[in-house]
């Protein structure tokens, strides 16, 4: 009953900050202040969300990498997100988001460092009818930290630390900022009409073909193939794997939903949930394709391929979560999960060595989440489409490619066949493996 009898209490406290607000502002302004604020709470909550899958992709790592390489995973995911912040705020956001190209369309200033809205500013100074600057570039960072996460977890077991870490500094500050500008900064691909709602191509399939590049450099680990068959190489920790990808799967809600760009209108908080539901089919019918499939190819459900499967099906409904049915939703999503399924093993046969499946999983079924997006979007057209996935995958595996070659020159890229066996945690940071983790 007390409840009760405090609730208008609590409804009318939570009512007078705006009375008083709208006494402050004329309808209209009231109006356009309430749309900046409700997106920047947008920005800054999809942030944070994506932020939450710096803990997927570590947890994901460390599961599915060996004992001995654990620790390693983990430094190098702190790491790489710490350059991440740093980088970006130097040059990507600068470059990614142009006040003036230096090539029009095609490329923004360099080293543009990013500047805050000032301390109180006021609805004179700033865009109401967006966002405050400071959750526009919290937001932005997070897809950028993402990027480089997707390759930490490809060439995981036998790259050295500080190598890696040198090409993360690439990444973040100009590769990733460049292609994305084409698309998001309004740059050549989006005058042509590609679409790519919240990253299939410019964040999973950009970081699927970085990944690829330094795994034809790196070449697969010892002992991985052999005598013409593929050796299984088991996680340490399937539990955190499995952390690892609810983990994601809860972070993208953030980061499509965060996409929608705005959350002032009934119409804009309706799409959001929209993406939210489409986002979770996606999910959901990822997972259970590649659990169906496993059974009935090999006669047994395989774990692995059921996370990667969930997290195949996240990545095909990125491009466009919002127009789809929860129908055509779960068929993309579940066209996602066979992806794995079938490009897992195509790359052990080609020898390429992907020890957590982030090419198949970001890049192949990137691709298809790019590419079906004319199928449910008007605006879009299949030729435009294949054409924006080409071209920036183009540039960033060339760019990678030369990237970890000069690296490979200059500073050696992977440990010695002595180290690689005893394990990166011992050769590159001084650590024995975990003793709780049993499969070394």
């Amino acid at each position: 009953m007390q409840i009760k009898k405090l609730l208008p209490l609590a409804a009318t406290a939570a009512l007078v900050p705006a009375l008083a607000f709208a006494q402050d502002a004329a309808p209209g302004e009231a109006a356009d202040h309430t749309q900046f604020i409700l997106t920047s709470v947008l920005f800054l909550m999809g942030g944070f969300l994506v932020f939450w899958m710096a803990a997927g992709f570590a947890m994901l790592e460390a599961g599915l990498v060996r004992s001995k390489n654990v620790t390693m995973q983990l430094t190098k995911n702190v790491a790489l997100f710490s350059i991440a912040a740093i980088m970006y705020w130097l040059a990507g956001y600068g470059i990614m988001y142009p006040a003036e190209w230096l090539v029009e369309g095609w490329l923004g200033p360099f080293f543009a460092v990013t500047s805050l809205d000032p301390v109180g500013v006021g609805a004179d100074a700033v865009d109401v009818g967006y966002a405050s600057g400071a959750s526009d570039f919290f937001f932005q960072l997070m897809f950028c930290a993402a990027t480089a996460s997707i390759v930490s977890g490809t060439l995981a077991e036998r790259i050295k630390l500080w190598p890696f870490l040198a090409f993360v500094v690439v990444l973040t500050g100009f590769i990733y900022p460049i292609e994305a500008s084409w698309q998001w900064g309004g740059g050549w691909l989006s005058e042509a009409g590609f679409s790519d709602f919240a990253g299939s191509t410019l964040v999973h399939a950009a970081g699927g073909f970085a990944a690829l590049a330094g795994v034809i450099i790196l070449g697969p680990r010892i002992g991985k193939y052999k005598d013409g068959r593929t050796v299984p190489m088991p996680g340490s920790n399937l539990a955190l794997a499995t952390l690892g990808t609810f983990i994601l799967w809860l972070g993208w809600f953030g980061f499509n939903g965060g996409s929608q760009l705005a959350m002032g209108t009934i119409g804009d908080v309706s799409d959001v949930g929209r993406i939210f539901a489409n986002t979770n089919m996606a999910a959901a019918a990822g997972a259970l394709v590649a659990m169906i499939m496993t059974q009935i190819m090999y006669k047994k459900v395989d774990l692995t391929m059921t996370l990667n499967g969930a997290l195949a099906g996240l990545v095909s409904i990125t491009a466009e979560p919002l127009a789809p049915s929860l129908f055509q939703a779960l068929i993309i999503g579940g066209v996602g999960g066979a992806i794995v399924v079938f490009v897992v093993p195509l790359l052990d046969k080609l020898k390429l060595d992907d020890v957590v499946g982030a090419i198949p999983v970001h890049l192949v079924a990137g691709f298809w989440g790019t590419i079906i997006v004319a199928w449910t979007n008007d605006g879009a057209s299949f030729v435009t489409q294949i054409m924006g996935f080409a071209a920036i995958g183009a540039f960033v595996f060339v760019v990678s490619f030369i990237v970890f070659s000069i690296i490979k020159a200059v500073m050696g890229l992977r440990v010695g066949e002595e180290e690689e066996i005893n394990g990166l945690d011992m050769a590159e940071l001084g650590m024995e493996a975990y003793p709780e983790f049993t499969n070394g």
